[in-house]
C-alpha cells in the first residue's frame, strides 16, 4: 500500500520532509525499512541560523549529498531496492537532455532545492504537457498570484502542484527558480523494480 505524501510540519524541515516523500512516491508502505526514515531525519536540519540555532536554517547541501550516497550504498546491501544520484551546478537544469526530465520518464523522483521566498526543497513526480508534476510540502491554501501555477488536491500520492517548466530554469530567486547555476542541486532517486530500463521498454526510446 501507498502512503499520501505530507507536508512539513515547521518551517524547516522541507527537505527531510521531501526525501520521505520521494520514499513513499516510489515505494509500497511495507517495503521501507524503518532504518531509512531514521537516517534521513538524522541527518538533516543540520544548518544553524545567524543566532546559532541548529535545524533553524534548513537542510545543506552537504547533508542532501551524503543521504543520496547512503541510499545508494543501502540499496547495493539489499535493504531496499533504491538507486540515487547526485546533481549539482550546471546539471540542474530542465528540458532537452536534462537528468531531471529523463529520470521522471522513467518512473523516477527528483528532489530539487529552488526558491520559495527562501531556498526550499520539493519533490518532482512527472511532466505533462510541458508542465512539471511537483508535490510541494509546504501547506499553503491561497491561489497563486501566477495564474499558470496549478494547485490540486487529487492526487495526494504523487503531487499538489502543477508548474509550466520555464519557472525552474531562472537564474533568479522568483517562486520556483532553481536559481544561480552554481547553487543548484538535486537528487534523483529510482524503484529498481519500476524503473524503466532498455530492457523493459521500447517506445521511451522512440
Amino acid at each position: 500500500m501507498k502512503n499520501p505524501l505530507r507536508y512539513q510540519i515547521s518551517e524547516y524541515d522541507c527537505g527531510p520532509t521531501s526525501l520521505l516523500n520521494a520514499i513513499s512516491f516510489l515505494f509500497e508502505r511495507e517495503e521501507i525499512p524503518p532504518e531509512v526514515i531514521r537516517n534521513i531525519m538524522l541527518y538533516c536540519l543540520d544548518c544553524y541560523n545567524a543566532e546559532g540555532v541548529p535545524g533553524k536554517c534548513g537542510t545543506s547541501t552537504a547533508a542532501m549529498m551524503f543521504l543520496s550516497n547512503w541510499l545508494c550504498g543501502f540499496g547495493k546491501i539489499g535493504r531496499l531496492d533504491i538507486t540515487s544520484r547526485y546533481l549539482s551546478g550546471e546539471n540542474v537544469y530542465l528540458g532537452q537532455n536534462s537528468p531531471i526530465n529523463d529520470a521522471l520518464r522513467r518512473g523516477g523522483a527528483a528532489v530539487v532545492r529552488l526558491y520559495y521566498e527562501v531556498e526550499h526543497y520539493v519533490l518532482l513526480t512527472g511532466e505533462q504537457d510541458g508542465n512539471l508534476l511537483m508535490f510541494d510540502p509546504y501547506y499553503w491554501k491561497e491561489p497563486y498570484e501566477q495564474k499558470d501555477i496549478l494547485m490540486t488536491e487529487d492526487h495526494p500520492y504523487s503531487y499538489n502542484r502543477i508548474v509550466p517548466e520555464y519557472y525552474f530554469n531562472r537564474e533568479s530567486t522568483e517562486i520556483y527558480s532553481l536559481g544561480p547555476k552554481k547553487g543548484r542541486e538535486a537528487v534523483l532517486l529510482f524503484n529498481g523494480r519500476t524503473k524503466l530500463t532498455d530492457e523493459k521498454t521500447i517506445e521511451y526510446f522512440i
